[in-house]
């Protein structure tokens, strides 16, 4: 399988600033994403769509292509991420490669382990699914207010016969999307111009990978997390 592989960094954030390059357990946090994907072994082309042309050294020096720069109007606040994805991915078809996948990996998730990124790619290719999103399991301890004012909130799981975290099974849980990582079939962004569509696979990624850095507190507790990542991938990808 030949896949796209697509990591987005744009110069401007508000929440940390610069914070796509910003150190973290001893290297840009970038270069994290970056080295996951080029280690593994699946055939991956590893592009990183930037706007900097500082983030675009870096990136390359990691060993990422970075064929162009991003246009300036892909690189606002408010762009969403699939024209980012679907320019790279057009580029690459100029240049008259093909692919069957376009795997997303967000900069702002690095805990990943050593063979998630294979994974992924096997169970999208041997599942035969349109699309797969990589997710968090969580308790489904989750309530929502009523559709007008003043209604009861509601439950999103029995009250009545609430079962112990460890006693629950894949079926109990609910799954949160962290933005760490989606592989879609090319012709879903032909068509739908969104990452997520057709037959929908979920891929579950461990609580440590559910890091999800927007925040300055988020990246604090990356900083704490990197220890137990550190120990847990025994210096791969170091």
């Amino acid at each position: 399988m030949n896949v796209l592989c697509v990591i987005p960094v744009r110069s401007g954030s508000k929440g940390v600033p610069g914070k796509n390059i910003k150190d973290l357990g001893g290297r840009p946090l970038v270069e994290w994403t970056i080295s996951q994907a080029l280690a593994a072994k699946a055939n991956i082309d590893v592009v990183v769509s930037t706007d900097s042309p500082e983030t675009a050294e870096i990136a390359e020096r990691a060993g990422a292509n970075v064929p162009f720069l991003r246009p300036l109007e892909l690189a606002q606040d408010t762009t969403p991420t699939e024209p980012v994805v679907e320019h790279a991915l057009n580029f690459r078809r100029a240049e008259g490669r093909t692919y069957d996948a376009v795997m997303l990996l967000q900069a702002t998730s690095p805990l990943r382990q050593p063979d998630t990124i294979d994974r992924a790619i096997e169970q999208f290719e041997t599942t035969g699914v349109d699309s797969l999103v990589g997710v968090v399991p969580i308790a489904p301890f989750i309530w929502r207010f009523g559709p007008d004012e003043g209604a009861p909130p509601a439950a999103d799981y029995d009250v009545e016969h609430r079962k112990r975290r460890q006693d629950m099974t894949l079926t109990d849980l609910r799954f949160r999307e962290n933005g760490s990582l989606y592989v879609t079939r090319p012709e879903i962004y032909d068509r739908f111009h969104n990452r997520i569509g057709g037959t929908i696979g979920l891929f579950v990624l461990s609580e440590l990978e559910g890091v999800d850095i927007d925040t300055d507190i988020d990246f604090r507790l990356a900083e704490l997390q990197m220890d137990d990542y550190s120990q847990s991938i025994g210096g791969w990808g170091a």
